[in-house]
């Protein structure tokens, strides 16, 4: 009995541990998103091309992950191929302080790296914590790292929002860039924390008992499937922050050193989010997407089709649902597909699914946004409501699937 209590307070503190690491993380380059699309209109982008790099980012960020997820599950070299994504993540964002007047180029080649480097850790990162998850439950794990990851993401644009507010009246690109190097104070004890909990717990992947291997064929697995054609008509709709930001500062309905507040508020609702919706899934399974697509989905009309501040804000916190189901229930929801052995390739199937259709939707919307802001909404709204019916067909492949093995009926 001690030996079973002993193993769940080693899961537990293993999730939280890695929770602080990402709460740290994301203080780091959440915050730094919360100031992007300001931060390279300021350089000299345009709107298209803000949507574009925020889509590229996307698209290299997440065409890796199938590279690192499977190799992460051929080498098992987890934690090894996490911290060396880390430091690259984590490095990139201070260095966008360096960026001279003018420089959006060089910029915009920084977010890219950035995303090669969450590229290489999170495939390994996310199978790191459902070896965990799987013990102490996928949608309660991922619900409770969202939240120490959003604490982060709350923290850090309110950081910035200080800074902005202390050097309001001065030269606002310098404001920027002394931001952006703040934030290399959170990326170094991400570091750090990284470290301590490698040697804390070396190997995690004992803390799940093997599993069959039947349902680790994702090619075959058609619950899966139907879950990715979801995924990708989700992401293509999900508009990027960057573009929210710069239509904010452009339309004037948040003044310009408020823009971080925006974010911030996001960031606390996606917190809330992600800890209901992942008590609803551990509960109610895959069909808990559908709800919180079809909450989210409005987002977009809201934000940029009606213009009033009040209905900005109350887009965002849509938004903030939004992500807030994108970062807790969509990995969790792996977990349950995807067997151990493949569970990293799952993940790299998963995130290089969502970045290429983030890639072209982000492109899109920001094609759209000079020419039809009312298309753009309608195209977002859309495309977000789509994902719900393959989410359905997803579920009940699911529950056939374990009726399957559970005669009697019963669907944990």
């Amino acid at each position: 009995m001690k030996r079973i209590d002993s193993r769940k307070s080693a899961v537990f503190a293993f999730i939280v541990l890695m929770g602080v690491v990402s709460m740290f993380s994301d203080m780091t380059h959440e915050g730094a998103a919360s100031i992007i699309g300001a931060y390279l209109s300021l350089a000299g982008a345009s709107a298209g091309m803000i949507g574009f790099i925020t889509g590229l980012g996307g698209l290299i960020g997440y065409s890796l992950r199938i590279v690192t997820g499977v190799l992460a599950d051929k080498t098992r070299n987890y934690w090894l191929i996490t911290i060396a994504g880390y430091l690259v993540d984590c490095i990139a964002i201070p260095l966008l302080a360096l960026v001279p007047q003018g420089g959006w180029i060089w910029a915009c080649a920084l977010i890219v790296i950035q995303r090669i480097g969450k590229a290489v850790k999170k495939p390994a990162k996310d199978t790191l914590l459902s070896f965990a998850a799987s013990e102490y439950g996928a949608g309660k794990s991922f619900a409770i790292q969202e939240l120490l990851d959003q604490i982060g993401a709350f923290v850090g644009p309110m950081v910035l929002f200080g800074v902005l507010t202390w050097k309001r009246g001065g030269d606002l690109f310098g404001a920027y860039k002394l931001c952006l190097a703040i934030l290399g104070i959170p990326a170094l004890i991400t570091i750090f924390l990284l470290f301590y909990a490698r040697r804390k717990f070396p190997n995690p992947e004992n803390f799940e008992p093997e599993t069959k291997s039947s349902e680790g064929s994702i090619g075959k697995n058609s619950a899966f499937l139907y879950y990715m054609a979801g995924i990708c008509f989700f992401a293509f709709g999900f508009i990027g922050f960057p573009l929210i930001t710069m239509h904010a500062m452009k339309t004037g309905l948040i003044s310009e050193t408020a823009i971080p507040l925006i974010y911030a508020a996001a960031m606390l609702v996606d917190a809330f989010a992600a800890l209901f919706f992942g008590w609803l899934y551990d509960r109610f399974g895959l069909n808990v997407l559908m709800l919180s697509t079809l909450l989210a989905a409005p987002f977009a009309w809201l934000v940029f089709a009606v213009p009033s501040s009040g209905w900005l804000w109350i887009g965002v916190a849509l938004w903030g649902i939004g992500m807030g189901a994108q970062e807790s229930i969509l990995k969790a929801a792996v977990v349950t597909i995807i067997s151990k052995e493949k569970r990293s390739t799952g993940y790299g199937v998963f995130q290089t699914g969502f970045g290429i259709a983030f890639f072209f939707g982000s492109w899109a919307m920001g094609v759209l946004y000079p020419i039809s802001i009312f298309t753009m909404a309608a195209l977002s709204c859309g495309m977000q409501l789509a994902a719900i019916p393959f989410f359905h067909l997803a579920a009940r492949k699911c529950r056939s699937d374990r009726e399957k093995e559970q005669p009697d009926g019963y669907v944990a």
